[in-house]
């Protein structure tokens, strides 16, 4: 019965080149994988995109990564909207690779499969106490406050302590900062988690440290997201007059590289700069360089809590012409802080049947080809498996990096078919069979015509708060949500 209504609910009107449609399945609705279908939609007329996502609500990192205080960034959803409402596409949402589907079941479906999935976990440092409560990643705190169902009971402790420390200086830990050190009355009319506002309202955290293995020369963030957090109300910051002394190596790296010259600036600027009157509710942010983490400290009255973070001093030395690394002195000192966020990267999770370069965290490929194995050779190939986004390079870049990324994949993609190393299959069934498979197996699939209903409902509970849209954060909120 759900098929019928299912079928009922996505009925289309196809006109196809070929005798039967190109059957394209693209594994995840980000940035990577809209921009994969749409470019697919585009080259092949006879293309037919089905889009899938472990998650009922489709658009990735752009509704659960992009923090909630920069609304201009996520207008991009309604290109991908108008994408997803395409005569040839359709979004599958709450269809998990692996369980709801396998690697290979898909792969017999479909005569194209593009696996853009992005990095769903995170680098680890490996040092003692990273098991500790009250350290958690990045990604796990940007999830949380942005609504994600998986982080939606993260609860993190807030109010033990008026420290934090983030380890790491990149725009992620930039957005993790200025969420805990904004102004909750600003947040208040943005699309921001209402568990996370609340507790954000009830934080004792006043000042927050950014921790960097080498110096303000090589600070991983760019020049807008600083210049923002620097522009926070009464926000003292802190930076040691001795770091910010050149090097000669350093002139050279930012010679050669604009961003890193303006961030320098900047950082400099802000070292001599004051706030114009002292707050009674003072918040501090501390650029700590030249220090890496040895170990997490446990608390004395809090067993099994970390209370802050031992440091080793680093100096730099040079590795090539223009690149310099951190590397440890054997002088430490102590942080102490009640909780730690650990901002070092994000990492991809390999599935079954899929080659995966443990490594580097990517799926081997060459211009979006997924290779059989880790061996470098190009000639390789897994016939019909293409990659895409930070499952293909890496997490590196902003959103409209995967536009490009998707682009190249698609020329490949192209290239393969003019060959004729991908055919179109008769034996491949594309959606109709993906849905009789997830029928038998009593997946409950979200079309897009449902998460618009979900959709129309945050809009309407945001209207009452002033707010873009009110997040519904859990599985069970979604679902009642979109029967409505």
């Amino acid at each position: 019965m759900a098929v019928i209504q299912l079928r009922t609910w996505l009925s289309r009107t196809f006109s196809t080149a070929a005798s039967r449609p190109l059957r394209v399945c693209v594994v995840g609705s980000g940035p990577a994988g809209f921009y994969t279908a749409e470019k697919m939609l585009k080259a092949h007329q006879e293309a037919e995109v089905d889009i899938i996502d472990r998650l009922p609500t489709p658009f990735g990192l752009v509704r659960s990564g992009v923090a909630p205080d920069h609304p201009e960034t996520k207008i991009v959803v309604n290109q991908f909207t108008r994408v997803a409402q395409h005569e040839r596409c359709s979004f599958f949402g709450n269809v998990t690779l692996g369980s709801s589907v396998t690697l290979p079941e898909l792969r017999e479906l479909y005569d194209v499969v593009v696996l853009a999935y992005g990095a769903e976990s995170d680098r680890v440092l490996g040092i003692p106490g990273e098991d500790l409560s009250g350290i958690y990643s990045a990604r796990e705190f940007v999830w949380w406050y942005n609504g994600h169902p998986d982080s939606r009971y993260l609860n993190p402790d807030l109010k033990s302590s008026d420290t934090a420390v983030i380890l790491g200086q990149g725009n992620v830990a930039l957005d993790v900062a200025r969420i805990l050190l904004r102004p909750t009355t600003e947040l208040a009319t943005t699309d921001i988690a209402s568990h996370a506002l609340s507790a954000l309202e009830k934080s004792s955290i006043r000042k927050v440290y950014l921790v960097g293995r080498r110096g303000p020369a090589q600070a991983a963030c760019t020049a807008k997201e600083l210049r923002e957090i620097l522009g926070i109300k009464d926000l003292h910051v802190h930076i040691k007059e001795a770091d910010l002394l050149k090097t000669q190596a350093d002139e050279e790296e930012m010679k050669n590289n604009r961003i890193r010259k303006r961030v320098y600036e900047l950082l400099s600027k802000a070292a001599t700069s004051r706030p114009s009157h002292a707050s009674s509710d003072q918040r501090e942010l501390h650029f700590v360089f030249f220090r890496k983490p040895d170990k997490f400290l446990e608390s004395d009255e809090r067993t099994g809590h970390v209370s802050g973070v031992r440091l080793e001093k680093t100096k730099l030395i040079g590795v090539n012409p223009g690149e310099q690394m951190a590397a440890g002195t054997g002088q430490f000192e102590d942080l102490g802080c009640g909780i730690v966020l650990k901002s070092i990267g994000y990492k991809s999770v390999p599935v079954n049947g899929l080659p995966f370069d443990d490594r580097k965290g990517v799926v081997p490929n060459v211009r979006g080809r997924v290779l059989s194995d880790t061996s470098g050779d190009h000639t390789r190939l897994e016939k019909g498996l293409y990659v895409c986004g930070w499952l293909k390079r890496g997490p590196t870049g902003i959103i409209a990096t995967n536009l490009y990324c998707a682009e190249e994949t698609v020329a490949s993609i192209s290239e393969d078919l003019k060959q004729g190393i991908v055919t179109f299959s008769s034996s491949s069934s594309g959606r109709e069979g993906l849905l009789q498979l997830l029928d038998n197996r009593n997946v409950r699939v979200v079309p897009f015509n449902r998460w618009e209903e979900m959709d129309s409902r945050e809009r309407k509970l945001g209207n009452f708060k002033n707010k873009p849209r009110e997040k519904l954060a859990t599985l069970e909120e979604l679902e009642k949500a979109s029967e409505e």
